[in-house]
């Protein structure tokens, strides 16, 4: 019914993703790439979520938290890089109106949900560093589900409000899409009926979304600073300090990407420009966390260890 809806309301139907048709002599070489960084994210991020169920020594919540990123990072990689993949090797680049709106949901709703779970892993470091006596008594299995269903939640809320609102949208052309998928940015630029109701709905649940985490995170990295600086010892200092470089390091990619591809004005980035930020955070950032994460993490190196091992008999 919904779909039927959607139909009456638009004279577009479908629309074409542009994608990289300019690269047209490197399209499979463009393939290739991207089938490889999917691949490495797909193993990445899969094999740290059964790290952290399969080793006991990683049962504590800041592996509990890395889990769900991690699974989060698959499911959010894989509604963009399939269609990124088809791309390079059909012809035909069309997406349906009702397809567009699907994995611009998912997208959103996924993308949402990384806001607010690096902002819980921020809680959890600041607990962690800034309250260790009572960090056991507050970060119990029952309050780190709940942070975690109260992010997935919310995260899907909010993208069913912002996204509800594209059917409101009239568009009548031109139906071509200048990006791999499915942009909320570009749907609004298409539109040829505007819904200043609509747009306003859309600007501030997103605007809220990224901001809120990071100002959270920015406060509780504030807070831990301050409290590692008192720390005596420089063993100490740099313990504390270690805990939090991979977050720190994820959330700088995370959100310095949608930094600049939001906040800096759209008047100076070119569509190519565009193309590049929408690859760093929709397809190359996934790869990169659980690569972090692993490289500057003893626990996870030995988690790793210890499972290889046990596959090949030798423990």
């Amino acid at each position: 019914m919904g779909h039927m809806q959607w139909k009456n309301q638009t004279s577009i139907t479908k629309f074409i993703l542009l994608g990289f048709r300019n690269l047209n002599e490197v399209q499979i070489l463009l393939f290739v790439l991207f089938l490889v960084i999917y691949i490495v994210t797909l193993a990445g991020n899969l094999l740290m979520v059964m790290l952290v169920v399969a080793d006991q020594q990683l049962h504590t919540p800041m592996y509990f938290f890395l889990g769900n990123l991690s699974f989060l990072d698959t499911c959010y990689t894989s509604v963009i890089a399939p269609r990124l993949l088809s791309g390079f090797l059909a012809e035909d680049r069309t997406m349906s109106f009702g397809d567009c709106i699907t994995q611009l949901f998912f997208f959103s709703a996924l993308a949402c949900i990384e806001c607010f779970l690096l902002a819980v892993m921020a809680y959890d470091r600041y607990l962690a560093i800034c309250n260790p006596l009572s960090y056991n008594v507050i970060m119990n299995l029952r309050f780190c589900l709940q942070l975690v269903s109260a992010s997935w939640i919310t995260g899907f809320s909010v993208s069913a409000l912002a996204v509800g609102m594209v059917p409101q949208l009239s568009f009548c052309g031109p139906n071509e899409i200048n990006n791999f998928f499915c942009d909320m940015e570009k749907l609004l630029k298409l539109s040829c009926k505007k819904s200043p109701l609509a747009e306003m709905i859309i600007l501030v649940s997103c605007s809220l979304v990224s901001l809120v985490p990071f100002l959270f995170i920015v406060m509780s990295y504030i807070l831990i600073l301050s409290a590692t600086l008192q720390i005596a010892s420089s063993a100490g200092r740099q313990k504390a300090f270690s805990t939090c470089a991979s977050h720190l390091l994820v959330v700088s990619l995370y959100y310095g990407t949608i930094v600049i591809m939001y906040v800096s004005p759209s008047a100076e980035k070119s569509p190519a420009f565009h193309k590049a930020l929408s690859i760093m955070y929709t397809v190359v950032t996934p790869m990169f966390n659980p690569i972090i994460y692993s490289l500057r993490n003893k626990e996870v190196k030995g988690a790793f260890r210890k499972v290889m091992l046990q596959n090949l008999g030798m423990i």
